[in-house]
Formats: structure tokens, C-alpha cells, sequence
């Protein structure tokens, strides 16, 4: 694929031989003859590199360059000036050019320059995503709403009790992995213990409690060597039970015991093991209505609950929209190769007036669609309004006075929106509980979770 490079300069003739030079190496050129042609090209797509000439009709580029970096920092900028002197250079690259050249230009010279720029700020980009990816959580932002803001707090505070267990309470999607994470990092100063995440509802059954504790060589069938459980791994870090709702009622016995004492057995042993593995546990269930069902321990509900934290939806906390939105958009950004797009006017309103049911995982899969579909450096989440949306094509009120012909399609919608919006309804109607109402959909559970959106 073509590299997109923005020349801009007023010798036409220097324009034309430079842009051949470049088209030549594999990037894609825009031409631009002064700083108004510049900032409209900018304003249709974000080039990888702009070529930028000091002297233009309409001004300098030197004391272009800082409005270009605010607008789009991530760009790679090659200075060519006829008037250059090391003052000149020096104050380029401290405006944020990555090179700079002086004419008249030799033009290997110049797409040496030009390939040079681009592969360090791919290598920037590459360090940072791998950065991401090795520190195993996407990047935290500081909450402006007082209730989240008191959620850190307590976080802050229980990070100095190493093993007592925390039990993480909110709708499905509010961020309970996230602050999970928060609360490990806060815990391990130095990043080495381990963080181990486990969804109990993804796992069969059978096996929940050979993945949780292990098993002996001989424990059944297809034990054929003796395996270390997730309680094992998370020695001295976090196990993260996720849906800790879903864990059978004979598992929550074992689970109770290891909590009380850190001790256990793996599936068809005789010889106590230890762990330090501290138990972090999030639901989106109604686990005292469960304990009144019988199918969920009462003992091990206060023995989770040393600190119990509820997490307020997204809804409930509109402060935080915008912030958590415009963190998001950089690290998508950064993934999907597209840095320096924000959020525009028409974003902001959107999300301001946006109800987010899905909570803050909607909000990111709302942003990642956009950066896909939207070109320009500024999005407008067009999938909030503009156009028809689920969100405004689809009745959903509110449980418990849902009449039956609630779910109704008021305007043409794409299949694909009207399946999901449908799974968040079901799910809305069942309390939250995500394997009930994939069986009242008649659909197996990676299959609910795709059409949930989830994956």
C-alpha cells in the first residue's frame, strides 16, 4: 500500500521532479502551492509525511509547522527551504520537523530524508502499541466524575491489602476488567506478578474446575500429565473471575475454602497446595437474588464482599463521557494507523446526548466503527445521528413496564444494528444474566457474544 505524502511548495518545477522522485519510491503525493491549499488537503485525510517548504506565498512554513502538529502530531515533516542556515534547522525540529533540507535538493537525497521520517514515526508508533500490549491493559483515564473518582479511591486504599478478595458489582460493560487491572498495577509496583483473567461463563461446566485448580496425572479421561490451575499461575498477583455468578455451586464451596485459608487441591489430589493469588470477582448479576434462588452461596457472597464496589453506568456519570472517548480515540488511533483524527463538534453533542446502554464498551466500539467509516481528521460519529440509527429506530423501555410490543422498528435499519440492538434488549429483559438470555435466543454463547458485540 502507498504511503500518502502532502509536498507543499510554490517552485512548481522543484514540485513536479520531487513528487515523481517520491511516487517512484511507493508513496502517493498531493501537491499543495501554498498554506491555504495545504490546510484544505489536510482538512480531506491526514498524510503520512508532509514535504513543507519555508518561503510560500501566504505565509512561512516554520510557523506553520506548530498549528500542523496540534492539528495532526503524528505526521512525519520534512523541512525544504532555499534559505537554509543551522538557526533555521534548529528551530524546525524544535517546532517538530523530523529533518530538514536545504536547496537546491538533491533527490535521493531527499526520498532518503523522506523514508527515514516515516520509518521512525512507524517505529514510534509500533513501540507504543507494543507498550500496550505488554503492560496487558489499554490506557486508564482518570475519572472527573465524583463517584468514579471515589471508586479509584477505594481502589487506591485496598491496593495496601494484599490478599483480601474484591468483588466488583455493575452492568455489563462499565469497565469491571479495567479497574480490575487498575487495582493489580497499583498493587505490583514493580509489574511482575501476574494477572490472570478467567470468564467462569465461558467455560463448561466440567472443566471450571480443573482450569481454576488444576489436576493430577489419572484425575479423568484425558488427564494425561498433571497441570497447574489459573490459582497456581496467579501466585503472588490477581485472578480475576469474571461473571463469578455463573460458577456451579459446588465449585463456590472450593473457591469459599481457598479464600478462607489459600489453600486447595487440584482435581484428583491428596496434597495440599498454596497460593497468594488475590480473588478479584465481577458480576452484572443480582447475586443476593441468586442466594435466594439457592444458587449462590450466601457465605461466599460476604466472604467476596470484603470490599464490595459498585460501579456506576456510564450513563450515570456523564463527566466522564468525553474523556474516556478521547483516550479511547488515541489508542484506537494508534491500532488502526489513524493517530491524529478527534472528536468534532457534531462527536460531542452526540455522545453528550447519547444514553450508551452498552456502557463504556458500547463507547469504544462506537469509535471504532467511526475511525473505520469515517474519513477526515475529525469524526463525527455519524452511527449517533444523521442518519438513522438503532438508537432511534428501536423502542427499548425500561424493565419491568415493557409491554409486549415494546421492541418495534420505527424507520429501515441494517439487519446486522437491528440483531444487536434486539440481543441488548433481551439481555435488558432478563436482568443482565448473559447465559439466560442466550438460551432465550436460541444461540450458543460465542454466538450471543458476537451479536452482543462483545468480540
Amino acid at each position: 500500500m502507498s504511503l500518502p505524502v502532502l509536498l507543499v511548495d510554490d517552485d512548481r518545477a522543484f514540485s513536479t521532479v520531487a513528487a515523481v522522485a517520491l511516487q517512484r519510491e511507493g508513496f502517493s503525493l498531493t501537491v499543495a502551492h501554498s498554506l491555504h491549499e495545504a490546510r484544505a488537503s489536510l482538512a480531506k485525510a491526514t498524510p503520512v509525511l508532509l514535504v513543507l517548504d519555508r518561503r510560500l506565498p501566504d505565509g512561512d512554513g516554520l510557523a506553520f509547522l506548530p498549528e500542523l502538529k496540534a492539528h495532526a502530531p503524528g505526521v512525519a515533516v520534512v523541512m525544504v527551504t532555499a534559505h537554509g542556515d543551522i538557526a533555521s534547522a534548529v528551530d524546525a525540529v524544535r517546532a517538530g520537523a523530523a529533518d530538514y533540507l536545504a536547496k537546491p535538493v538533491e533527490l535521493a537525497d531527499l526520498v532518503l530524508r523522506a523514508r527515514r521520517a516515516v520509518d521512525a514515526s512507524r517505529l514510534r508508533d509500533r513501540l507504543e502499541t507494543a507498550e500496550a500490549e505488554l503492560s496487558g491493559r489499554r490506557r486508564l483515564v482518570p475519572p472527573t466524575s465524583a463517584a468514579m473518582q471515589r471508586v479509584f479511591a477505594m481502589l487506591e486504599r485496598i491496593a495496601a491489602s494484599p490478599r483480601s478478595p474484591v468483588l466488583l458489582l455493575g452492568e455489563t460493560g462499565v469497565g469491571k476488567e479495567q479497574l480490575a487491572r487498575h487495582l493489580h498495577a497499583l498493587a505490583s509496583k514493580d509489574g511482575g506478578a501476574p494477572f490472570v483473567h478467567i470468564n467462569c461463563a465461558a467455560l463448561p461446566e466440567q472443566t471450571v474446575e480443573s482450569e481454576l485448580f488444576g489436576h493430577e496425572k489419572g484425575a479423568f479421561t484425558d488427564a494425561r500429565t498433571a497441570r497447574r490451575g489459573l490459582v497456581e499461575v496467579a501466585h503472588g498477583g490477581v485472578l480475576f473471575l469474571d461473571e463469578v455468578g455463573e460458577l456451579p455451586l459446588p465449585l463456590q464451596a472450593k473457591l469459599l475454602t481457598f479464600l478462607d485459608s489459600g489453600r486447595f487441591r487440584r482435581l484428583g489430589g491428596t496434597t495440599e497446595q498454596t497460593s497468594t493469588a488475590r480473588i478479584v470477582a465481577a458480576t452484572n448479576r443480582d447475586l443476593p437474588k441468586q442466594m435466594s434462588g439457592g444458587n449462590f452461596r450466601e457465605d461466599l457472597w460476604f466472604r467476596l464482599g470484603v470490599f464490595r464496589i459498585d460501579i456506576p453506568p456510564l450513563r450515570k456519570r456523564r463527566e466522564d463521557i468525553l474523556p474516556l472517548a478521547e483516550g479511547m480515540l488515541a489508542d484506537l488511533g494508534r491500532e488502526l494507523g489513524r493517530r491524529d483524527v478527534s472528536l468534532g463538534a457534531k462527536a460531542r453533542a452526540r455522545l453528550g446526548a447519547y444514553a450508551f446502554p452498552g456502557n463504556v464498551r458500547e463507547l469504544r466500539n462506537i469509535l471504532e466503527r467511526a475511525l473505520v467509516l469515517e474519513p477526515g481528521p475529525e469524526l463525527e460519529l455519524e452511527v449517533l445521528g444523521g442518519t438513522p440509527s438503532v438508537s432511534a429506530a428501536v423502542k427499548v423501555e425500561a424493565p419491568g413496564t415493557v409491554p409486549p410490543e415494546a421492541f418495534s422498528v420505527t424507520e429501515p435499519v441494517p439487519m446486522e444494528d437491528l440483531e444487536q440492538a434486539y440481543v441488548r434488549w433481551v439481555l435488558e429483559r432478563l436482568g443482565g444474566r448473559r447465559m439466560e438470555a442466550a438460551k432465550a435466543l436460541g444461540l450458543s454463547y460465542p454466538t450471543f457474544l458476537k451479536r452482543l458485540g462483545d468480540t
